[in-house]
């Protein structure tokens, strides 16, 4: 199932950022998932804004739903800018 978050940045944009390939279980998706998967086992984040803003890829740690707060979810969307 594919989860995702919402955050808010300073700029009052709305962030909903997912796990990329989450949701899809295929053979192809398993492969995808392993490929896109950090050196430091990380995983990648798509984070997608409302308004004009560009969607930027995040590298985080894989239990980043569980343990990244707003905050620290809304540095990383900034420094990805």
């Amino acid at each position: 199932m594919m989860t995702q978050r919402e955050v808010t940045d300073s700029h009052n944009t709305t962030w909903t950022c997912v796990q990329a390939y989450a949701g899809v279980e295929t053979a192809a998706t398993a492969e995808a998932v392993e490929r896109s998967t950090t050196n430091e086992s990380g995983v990648t984040v798509v984070c997608t804004p409302t308004g004009g803003a560009q969607t930027v890829r995040l590298e985080l740690a894989p239990d980043w739903q569980e343990h990244l707060s707003d905050d620290e979810l809304k540095q990383a969307i900034a420094a990805a800018r």
